[in-house]
């Protein structure tokens, strides 16, 4: 159990917090906790934040869980560094036994309690989110900027969200009920009931490469605060930003008189493959995970003890049927088509433009005159090599570089990808995307424009019509899923079409953004990421759904 003294503090310090995450859900209004601009967090943070960071490197990250049976290193920096920090290698057969030992405890603290931990968690995590930023950097190659707020205080932001409803969903029902049933004449049946949510058992959560916190974040706290312990694989190539989260993590549950080891971290060796071995064992019984479509469906297909989320690949498409503010529309695209170099899962990859042109307040423009406007404005936003690093960040990987490389054979080139040198990283591998024509009219059951090319590049698709913009929409998101559709249209009837196509094949999606709001990123508290609706992810982030399948209620009757 918990020491008295602990919980008391804990719900001092963080209730509010808490109280304000439940109001932001049901308003949906924007709300966050945590500070997105660096100078937030103090005059010497961004020091000492990097201070922390170089002081990992060359080390080894000790977390004093059991089942250790050997050390495991090799992360790479996308901008070149090697990190050379050492992890714990576990052996499940020792590790899982520990891990479950500690959840009778952990499941009668109750809701509240679990939240509260988890906030604390969260809390100790913002106030290092320098440090956390360079780690999520030079793991997924993001730009410093982009480490720092989507690795920081949105990711933060989703795993508070997660605690939320987790918290939600556990006191639908109350703890006590009494319970008496008239009987006329005779005394009442009288029954004393008790509810408690009861964890479904040990939770893995199998990290990405690309947004390590920001997708690992809502299963691992959304599992923690309804009871069960949770196991973290991270990817191969972005261990570290993980792996100070489960330190952090055990340091709480230790401190508030917990076993720390309800939260552990599990490494593999080069090719060793752990996460299909975790997967399918009978202790695991939740599995969160992004990544590619292959392996996410392997998961839902053979983890068949275990409730898996996952979230896969899509097709993101913008369907362009008219604009009011074409500069707008332009400069809003080329943002969202060179953020972190097109490496989101959010990033659209299919622009639908009638062959005829669309009509906007610069006048009527035919789609050759909308591709290559499109492609000045990427152009141009890329234009200084200074701002180019700081949005594009670097590839995440090799096989990126070899997608964008080969975009350039599948069909007219609309604008071509440059190499940026990276002054302060020579090493880093930094491309601008590349944009390709393709024409929906040529039958082609293999075209590129029906596949996911995850990475920098983007299908300028010639379509006959809006009218078959919205039918190749629908196919697309029906047969390979989306976590995004954004559309562009002035006409009332129009729009209803491409509503009620998102609608019906579960999408989300955004009308004409001209603004500061793009159509790849999502607010917690009040954006769902995905809709768990169509083929590209089985789960939101972050809806009751998300969370209510993670307990079981329990009932104990008494009679009175």
């Amino acid at each position: 159990m918990a020491a008295e003294s602990t919980v008391p503090q804990l719900s001092a310090q963080h209730r509010p917090t808490l109280d304000q995450a439940l109001s932001a859900i049901r308003s949906r209004a924007y709300w966050s906790p945590h500070p997105e601009h660096p100078k937030a967090y103090g005059e010497t943070a961004p020091a000492d934040g990097l201070a922390a960071f170089e002081a990992l490197r060359g080390t080894r990250l000790d977390l004093g869980q059991p089942g250790t049976d050997g050390w495991v290193g090799g992360e790479v920096s996308p901008y070149g560094p090697e990190l050379g920090v050492e992890y714990p290698h576990a052996d499940p057969d020792v590790l899982l036994p520990a891990m479950r030992a500690g959840m009778g405890a952990w499941r009668d603290a109750g809701p509240e309690t679990r939240a509260l931990v988890c906030i604390e968690i969260l809390s100790r995590i913002s106030a290092r989110t320098h440090e956390f930023a360079h780690a999520v950097m030079h793991t997924s190659g993001q730009a410093f900027m982009m480490a720092f707020q989507a690795g920081g205080p949105h990711a933060q932001d989703r795993g508070l969200e997660a605690v939320a409803y987790a918290y939600e969903e556990q006191t639908r029902v109350p703890g006590r009920a009494d319970w008496s049933k008239p009987q006329g004449k005779r005394d009442p049946l009288e029954i004393g009931k008790s509810f408690t949510a009861v964890p479904r058992g040990i939770a893995l959560v199998i990290g990405c490469n690309t947004f390590p916190t920001w997708n690992g974040y809502p299963g691992l706290f959304a599992s923690l605060a309804t009871g069960n312990a949770v196991l973290v694989k991270p990817h191969p190539r972005a261990v570290l930003p993980l792996a100070l989260t489960v330190r952090v993590a055990r340091e709480v549950l230790a401190e508030a008189g917990f076993d720390p080891n309800l939260v552990a971290l599990a490494v593999e060796r080069p090719g060793e493959g752990i996460a299909k071995t975790l997967a399918v064992r009978p202790e695991i019984k939740l599995i969160d995970y992004t990544g590619s479509t292959e392996f996410g469906d392997w998961l839902e297909a053979n983890a068949r003890q275990a409730q898996v989320y996952t979230e896969k690949a899509g097709v993101n498409t913008v369907v362009l049927d008219s604009t009011d503010d074409y500069k707008g529309m332009l400069s809003n695209l080329a943002f969202s088509l060179s953020l972190y170099s097109g490496q989101m899962c959010t990033t659209p990859q299919n622009l639908l433009i009638p062959r005829d042109g669309i009509a906007t307040d610069a006048g009527h423009k035919t789609y050759d005159e909308v591709v290559a406007d499109l492609a000045a404005s990427v152009g141009g936003l890329l234009g200084d090599d200074a701002r180019a690093n700081a949005l594009l960040g670097a590839l995440v990987n090799p096989d990126v570089r070899t997608r964008l490389e080969a975009a350039a054979s599948l069909g007219e080139v609309a604008l071509a990808s440059r190499e940026i040198l990276n002054p302060e990283f020579p090493d880093a591998v930094v491309r601008t995307p590349v944009m390709v024509k393709l024409d929906a009219a040529k039958p082609d059951p293999d075209a590129a424009y029906l596949s996911e090319c995850f990475g920098p590049v983007s299908f300028a698709v010639a379509v006959d019509s809006t009218a078959d913009a919205l039918d190749l929409l629908r196919r697309t998101v029906r047969e390979k899923g989306a976590m995004t559709v954004g559309a562009y249209t002035t006409s009332a009837d129009t729009e209803r079409a491409i509503e009620e196509v998102c609608l019906e094949e579960s999408a989300q999606l955004s009308l004409n953004l001209t603004g500061g709001v793009y159509v790849n990123q999502t607010a917690a508290f009040s954006d769902f990421h995905g809709s768990g609706g169509n083929p590209a992810a089985n789960a939101a982030l972050c809806d009751g759904a998300f969370v209510a399948n993670r307990f079981r209620v329990v009932e104990v009757r008494r009679q009175a």
